[in-house]
């Protein structure tokens, strides 16, 4: 009988993993040097992740659970905060020079996924983002539905943004870019209060 995977070793594991991989990146990744860089077999390894696609899918998914734990501790993430703040201070986290490798390893990984390299792991993962970040729409009083087309085009702006300056180096432009999402999520938010304000004053 299989020994059952513990959910707390399998986080470690992970949290090692993407060590790694920021620091080598996926061109080359192989369980074998994988595991003795962690100083494991491969067992430990296939114990946890059937093959390299769930272990990519997972790696990505807890990339997306530290992203999402660091914005929910940010000060102002419950409201008070414009949106554009948040924005702002995301693309500075995120392309901060000791978070730059974690985010190239986010755009390598949902590149396989592009490419059908992932078994559509992806798919769910990313409307679970559009989810999480039209609840950030709710919150400064968005409704639903426009807080979800919102964030669709936020989440793709944004990621946009950020290919266009690991492409290019051409930081200045790409943040011109940003300063117009943050400047539009706070017009969003501020139509979504005058809409708001109309109906209780009718």
């Amino acid at each position: 009988m299989a020994r059952p995977r513990d959910p707390h070793r399998r986080t470690e594991l992970l949290d090692g993993v993407i060590g790694y991989l920021a620091e080598y990146g996926l061109l080359m990744l192989s369980m074998r040097p994988l595991a003795e860089h962690l100083g494991h077999s491969t067992r430990v390894l296939t114990h946890h992740f059937a093959d390299k696609q769930e272990l990519l899918g997972a790696v990505l998914a807890r990339l997306d659970e530290r992203q999402r734990a660091w914005l929910r501790a940010m000060p102002g993430w419950d409201g008070e905060r414009g949106m554009g703040d948040i924005v702002r201070a995301t693309w500075e986290a995120q392309l901060a020079e000791e978070n730059l490798p974690f985010t190239r390893l986010v755009h390598e990984i949902e590149g396989l996924a592009a490419g059908g390299r992932l078994a559509g792991q992806v798919t769910t993962l990313l409307a679970d983002r559009i989810a999480f970040v039209a609840e950030s729409f709710r919150v400064r009083g968005v409704p639903w539905d426009a807080a979800r087309r919102y964030a669709t085009v936020q989440n793709a702006a944004f990621a946009g943004l950020q290919l266009d300056f690991l492409n290019t180096g051409e930081r200045e432009r790409a943040e011109e870019g940003v300063a117009w999402l943050a400047a539009q999520a706070d017009r969003w938010v501020a139509e979504a209060a005058g809409v708001a304000g109309l109906g209780a004053d009718t």
